[in-house]
Order: C-alpha cells, then structure tokens, then sequence
C-alpha cells in the first residue's frame, strides 16, 4: 500500500449547537510507513454478557472472540447514553449527547456536525458504510454506503444508497457482509487506507433469527440470570416504574412469537405483531418458520393454563434468550467472514479492527429487557480491538472508557488531530501500552428519552472504578449510589447508608465538576425537557 500524500493543512469549520466555532485543525503525516486501516463493527444491543469473551454462560462466539485474542478485550467500556441513534451520533461526532444534539430517537440530527468519517475523508481515506445507521438517509463523508431505513428489517430488508433504494433478497446479517465483502474486493483503492463502517441490525428487537439459528437456538435452555426476581427494594421509583419487565411488558406476540390464533385461543391481547416483518418472507421462508415456530405456539397452549407470574416469566426469558442469541450467532459467523479476508488479502497487519455495540442490553438481570439504564447491563458496552504489531495480542484493559473515545482513537491512529470540540480521549495510549499516560478517573452519562416507550426516568451520573451515583431528576428528585466493587450486581442503593455520607458528598462534587467539563447544566436540561414536549406525539424511530 502506498502512502498517500497530505497536502500540509486543511482547514475545517467546526459547528458545535448550532453555533460556528472557528478552528483550524492541522494535519500531521505519521512517521510510521502506512496508515492503518480501520474497521469499525457495531451491532445493536449486543449485551457483553452473549460474548463468549467476557461470559461463556449464553452462547459461544469464537469470531468476535478472534479479535480478543489477537488484540484487547476492554471490561469497562460503557455508553453515554444508552439508547440507539444518540449512541452512534456521539461515535461519529466524538461529542456528548448535550453538545451533538441527538439527545433520543426522535429528535434530528444536526448535519452541521462534524464527525469523524468526514475529516478521514479530507485526510484522504477512503470511506465506506453498511449496515445499520438509524438516523438520516445521506451520511456525511463517505465515498459510498448502502444503510437500512431506521431500524431495518430482518428479511429481505430494503437498502439506501446514494443512487437509490433498493430491495435485497436474504438475510439481513448476510447481506451486510456480502455488500461489506464486495466493497472491499471490488471497489476499494488499494493505493487508500480505508476506514470501513460495518454496521449490524442485530440482535436489536423483535430478535429474528436465520433458519438454521431458530431451528437450533429454540430447542437450548439458558441458565437463569440470578436477579432476574429482583423486586428494587432499596431503589426508588424509576427502576419500580419502568416499562421493560420480562413478564409484564415483554410481547408475547412480536417477542416471543406467539401467532395471532393462539392470542385468541387463549383469550389474550398483546400489543402488536409481526406482521410486517413476517410478510416481507417468502412462501418458502414462511413454510420453514412456521415449521419450527408452530409446535412452540402448541406447546404454549397446553403449558399456559396451569402457569403462574415465576414460571411465565422463565418461559418468556427462555423464548427471548433463544431468539436474541440465535440473531448474535449469525453476526459472529459474518464477522468471521471478514476476519478471514483481511488474513487472506494480507491486510490484518495495517488494519485496526473493533467490535462493539451501541449500547449493553438487560437480558433478564432485574428481570428486564432494552437498555436505557445507567445501570451495568446497559451502561457497559462490549469493546474488543485488534492491531496488530501495535497492541499486545491477549491483552485485557480495565480502565474506563467510552464510546465518546472512538472518534479521537481513529483520527489520531490515522495521524490527524482531532478538532478541539470533541470530548473524548484517544485510547492509542492504552492501545499501545503506554498506560502511564492516561489519566481518566471517571465517566459520565446522561439519559433524556422520557416519558416514552418503557418509560425510563430521566437521569445523569458518574462513575468511577469504585462507586456509581444517579441523579433522577424530572418528576422526581431521587439519588442512587451503588459500590461497584461489593455491589457488582446494583442492587442495593446505599445512597442513604451513613458509612458512605463521605462517599455521598465527594461523588456529587465530582458529578458537579464533570457536568462542568463536559459543558452539561441544569439550563441544558430543561432546554431539552421542552424540545422533548414539542416532539410529544411524533413516532420514535
């Protein structure tokens, strides 16, 4: 690969809310030969706990695994705010939700942000994205992409393009990959580094897996996470109050896959279906569904007059592990797809590749599903990162850092310095063993979209290696602190407990001064409150 020439400076203008910040960022040429490739996998809602990696308990994932092996597995990575598109605008823009705009999945994204992708773009990289985006139908700074509209679909999903849309037959995880692989075969510059998007729809909701996954993954049983009971004694009314509890809030129908007839059958209402996603199938794809789907509905119905809350609840987690793990299955067999071609082209030497998510995911702790919380389940996000001959290959990294740490990580492995707005720090240091040099000692994370689906309170908070506190703070003004290294689970707030009013006190000083760092306010978020109530009755994304 030749090393592209840089001309000396390019100069960018910077939009921050709205408002022009002039700044100059120069560009500097690295002293190494090449610069890397980077390859950026993201799927959605993929808990740490389903990578084999971190947990083998659920499901074995040796692709995804690969990378851990060959580079570094991150055990305390976490999202700023847990919940789908804000997430992948605070990846692209380097920026805190408050900064960037996109607060939750209603609001727009301001395409006055600069983001990452664009300045690789100036910097000369070849750029290119697939997969699912959420937001927006026009990404900014890539040469080429082909993006799901919103959430996407799982069968014979439709695609957006910059010359169209346009229907493809299959698989949504497989497709991704061929359009990935394609790219990268036929239409890559071998004279560019590239930066490569390789985005998945799964496993996000309504968890529908490829033929051979459901076919295997509905006959497994899964261990029972231990607080899947957990009944919040010492919280206070936002986790009581949440709408995203396994056994009252988890669909029967679009969850657990439960048809119409057997609702009826059984004299019981849900709140949606599959239709849609069900009739994008073809009468060959349907016949094979129904197949294995069909005995689960009639077994459903002898088992169902005889069971209580518990037993109900176990059923609902085990038809929900099933289907959320046998979507994961397929991811990891693709990125093992393009895993294989860069060891086979030659390129995984000069190529950073990450796996990661946007955001954790509950499955069953607490006795939830979806995310939202800053809570661990949800907060923590798995991070693996493979570059060879630059990271120690094994490696396992417990500093805390954040999605807000990508953009700043890929511009400055690419040589170029990121502008002064964004937020996050560069992970080089921890990358390439200069540890020393990293200074981080706690992270924020703010959480807007409510009232909403599921019905998660408003919150924002710190956390440090030791201790975790939240701030509940519209419609009620409730604190929570959690001792992360005695309470890993969350589940008793010692907020009120007199062994840590030291503890208390020094938390919300250190929460004061990060809002302050990071430019979040109370008048910020009561900005936000109103923007939110303006947007009251338009359909989340």
């Amino acid at each position: 690969m030749k090393l592209t020439k840089l001309a000396p400076l390019f100069i960018f203008t910077v939009l921050a809310t709205g408002c022009k910040v002039k700044n100059e960022v120069a560009q500097k040429v690295q002293t190494i030969t090449e610069r890397p490739n980077i390859i950026f996998i993201m799927s959605d809602d993929h808990g740490y706990q389903a990578i084999s990696a971190y947990s083998d308990k659920l499901i074995q994932t040796p692709n995804i695994d690969r990378i851990a092996k060959e580079g570094m597995l991150f055990t305390n990575a976490s999202v700023t705010n847990s919940i789908c598109a804000p997430s992948r605008a605070v990846i692209l823009t380097g920026k805190h939700s408050h900064i960037n705009g996109k607060i939750d999945n209603l609001s727009e994204f301001d395409t006055n942000n600069v983001t990452f992708p664009q300045i690789l773009q100036k910097a000369g990289y070849q750029t290119a994205m697939f997969g699912k985006l959420h937001f927006g139908n026009n990404p900014k700074g890539f040469d080429e992409f082909m993006i799901l509209p919103g959430q996407g679909e799982y069968y014979n999903p439709k695609f957006i393009s910059e010359k169209g849309d346009t229907i493809i037959r299959g698989y949504v995880t497989d497709i991704t990959t061929d359009l990935t692989l394609d790219w990268m075969k036929n239409r890559r510059d071998p004279n560019k580094p590239f930066m490569l998007m390789y985005l998945h729809k799964a496993p996000h909701r309504a968890w529908l897996p490829t033929q051979k996954y459901y076919t295997e993954y509905t006959k497994k049983t899964f261990p029972l996470p231990e607080t899947l009971f957990d009944g919040y004694k010492t919280r206070g009314s936002a986790a009581k109050t949440a709408e995203m509890g396994i056994l009252k809030h988890m669909s029967l129908v679009n969850d657990n896959k439960l048809t119409p007839k057997t609702m009826k059958e059984l004299g019981l209402t849900d709140w949606n279906d599959l239709g849609e996603s069900l009739g994008r199938m073809s009468a060959e794809q349907r016949a094979q569904w129904d197949e294995v789907y069909g005995p689960i509905n009639e077994d459903f119905k002898k088992r169902y007059p005889t069971m209580n809350d518990s037993t109900l609840t176990v059923w609902k987690y085990q038809r929900y592990m099933q289907d959320y793990l046998g979507t994961i299955a397929s991811v990891d067999d693709n990125v093992g797809r393009v895993l294989d071609y860069l060891d086979e082209e030659k390129l995984a030497d000069n190529t950073i590749v990450v796996y990661t998510s946007d955001q954790g995911f509950y499955l069953g702790e607490h006795g939830w599903f979806d995310k939202r919380f800053m809570y661990n389940e949800s907060f923590k996000t798995p991070l693996l990162i493979k570059w060879p001959n630059k990271i120690t290959a094994g490696t396992t990294e417990d500093e805390m850092v954040q999605n807000l740490d990508f953009a700043q990580t890929f511009l400055d492995a690419a040589g170029v310095v990121a502008p002064a707005e964004m937020q996050g720090e560069s992970l080089i240091p921890l990358l390439t063993g200069k540890k020393e040099t990293w200074n981080r000692d706690a992270i924020y994370y703010h959480y807007y979209e409510y009232p909403a689906e599921h019905a998660v309170k408003r919150h924002y908070g710190i956390a440090t290696k030791e201790f975790k506190l939240i701030h509940f703070y519209y419609d009620v003004n409730e604190w929570e602190l959690y001792d992360r290294k005695k309470d890993p689970q969350e589940i008793n707030n010692v907020i009120n407990d007199p062994a840590y009013a030291t503890v208390v006190r020094e938390m919300k000083q250190k929460l004061k001064e990060t809002r302050k760092k990071y430019k979040d306010s109370e008048t910020l978020d009561n900005h936000y409150i109103q923007i939110y109530k303006d947007n009251v009755g338009r359909k989340e994304l």
